[in-house]
């Protein structure tokens, strides 16, 4: 008789974290920082408890298994009361940037059919003008006297627990459905590669509405028992503090937060704990490129290695990390995860060769290891899914040794004069000029030549760049067809909450740019 253990698809979010309060006990799950100087902790069984009372105050609002409802809130400890309570109930969470204005929400909210939205003071207008039915502030006392949830509903593992939606940046946000089953896979994915042990505890600044918050951070502390440490908010003056504070081992940021630490840090000669300062960070991953100075600087004054991943609320679990011990490159996203099944193909769908750019694929199963597909929108999920494999849309390309390297979003390409030019080509070379932080390039139309090339460019603290001095720099590097044909200096990028540049924005004239 062959016998093979049941995959950790087998069970479920709820059951995970029940098992783990009966194993952990009293052993903190949550350190928040709800203040400088004002940490509370909730154990493990204390969290099993809290989710198990949210539960039945959510089942007396009306939800039920398969019920989506709005979570309209900052990072605080109820968030994570109402996301198991969820998977108790068999419930589906839709977590919403708390940035959004109510025109942005009210679309959310009709497209994912939630009526009622869970909130927190400083929200509930925005929320009653984005049009829910049901507001519920939870701030207030709203779960006292309900007793614990008990049963009957038992979801099962290929039931979507959480609709993400994408950032939006070039159209309408679509809904990502992520089942029980894949939020534990990305945790025992991450867990796996970073060796993760209950004695860990993950720092948590990213919102906890975000893939990275939830997928990387908060999954990999349930399947493992360890433990998590959340802030409000981010701060760039206070992160190294705060890591020391809460006592945390691992961290996870995204590269415009890290130019960030490392400006403010610039600006006050602080926040530099250098050696026996007292945080203990064995290692801090991060999304989305850095320049090879940058993750330098970082490493050497933050004393913590920076493992570049790459992953979308798609893909779920991240399919090239890399590695946690040995050879890394802060240019690179890294290397397949053991097991992960990637292809990068041609616009004809065919595989290229190593060094040759083309479009990323990733395999897997939908609903256990990828998405399960879009929200009501059979005709983007066929797009995305085909056959076992979801396109990125991302271009990328693999070196000799198995490293991948990010080179563009295969639709942020600019035509010009009949040639493909990639933006992040570009923005490679300007960032590596004197006094450049950070920069984006978009195509501008333009009547003779398709597309004109339009970089904008966030100069570092006190330095001065001059548009024409970075356009000779760009001739020096690049070939005719690519060198930018106009430079603006900004003071910053404009971003979605996770970082993520808005070039929709940046492709408007450029006086309304700034």
């Amino acid at each position: 008789m062959v016998f093979i253990a049941p995959a950790r698809g087998a069970d479920t979010v709820s059951g995970v974290l029940s098992s783990q309060a009966s194993i952990r006990g009293d052993a903190p799950f949550l350190v928040f920082e709800r203040e400088p100087g004002l940490v509370d902790t909730t154990s493990w069984a204390e969290q099993d408890a809290r989710a198990r009372q949210t539960a039945t105050a959510l089942a007396e609002l009306g939800i039920s298994a398969g019920t989506r409802f709005g979570v309209h809130l900052g990072n605080c400890p109820e968030f994570y009361d109402i996301w198991f309570a969820a998977a108790y109930l068999g419930a589906v969470i839709v977590p919403t940037n708390p940035l959004s204005t109510a025109a942005e929400l009210r679309y959310l909210l009709r497209h994912s059919g939630c009526r009622t939205v869970l909130t927190q003071p400083g929200l509930v207008a925005t929320v009653r003008e984005a049009g829910a039915a049901q507001v519920v502030d939870v701030t207030t006392d709203w779960t006292s006297g309900v007793r614990r949830f008990s049963g009957p509903p038992n979801p099962a593992p290929g039931d979507v627990l959480g609709v993400l939606y994408t950032s939006g940046t070039t159209s309408r946000p679509k809904g990502v459905q992520i089942t029980h089953a894949a939020y534990l896979a990305v945790g025992d994915a991450v867990a796996g590669h970073v060796r993760l042990r209950p004695d860990d505890r993950f720092l948590v600044v990213l919102p906890l509405f975000h893939g990275n918050a939830q997928y990387y951070c908060s999954m990999s502390v349930l399947v493992t028992g360890a433990s998590i440490a959340l802030t409000p908010r981010f701060s760039a003056g206070r992160w190294s503090e705060q890591a020391a504070q809460l006592e945390a081992t691992l961290a996870s940021l995204f590269a415009a937060p890290i130019r960030m630490i490392l400006a403010k840090a610039g600006n006050s000669g602080g926040d530099a704990p250098g050696p026996g300062a007292g945080h203990s960070l064995r290692a801090t991953l991060f999304a989305q490129n850095v320049s090879p100075d940058q993750a330098a600087e970082f490493e050497r004054r933050y004393r913590t290695p920076l493992v570049q991943l790459y992953g979308m609320t798609e893909t779920v679990i991240p399919p090239t990390v890399n590695p946690l011990y040995g050879p890394r490159n802060p240019l690179s996203i890294g290397r397949p995860l053991p097991g992960a099944r990637l292809r990068i193909v041609d616009s004809d769908g065919a595989d290229v060769t190593p060094g040759q750019p083309g479009r990323l694929l990733v395999g897997g199963v939908p609903g256990l290891t990828l998405m399960s597909g879009y929200l009501d929108d059979p005709e983007a999920t066929a797009a995305a899914l085909v056959d076992g494999w979801l396109d990125t849309g991302d271009v990328v390309r693999a070196d000799a040794d198995g490293f991948l390297y990010f080179v563009d979003r295969a639709k942020d390409m600019i035509k010009r004069s009949g040639e493909n030019v990639a933006c992040g080509e570009i923005e490679r070379v300007v960032d590596r000029f004197e006094g450049v932080l950070e920069s984006a390039a978009v195509g501008v139309p333009d009547a003779m030549l398709d597309e004109a090339i339009h970089v904008y460019v966030v100069p570092r603290p006190d330095a001065h760049v001059d548009p024409a001095e970075v356009i000779a720099h760009c001739r020096g590097e690049l070939a005719k067809f690519k060198v930018p044909d106009a430079v603006h200096i900004v003071s910053e990028l404009p971003r979605t909450s996770v970082g993520k540049i808005q070039k929709h924005l940046l492709r408007r004239p450029a006086s309304q740019a700034r």
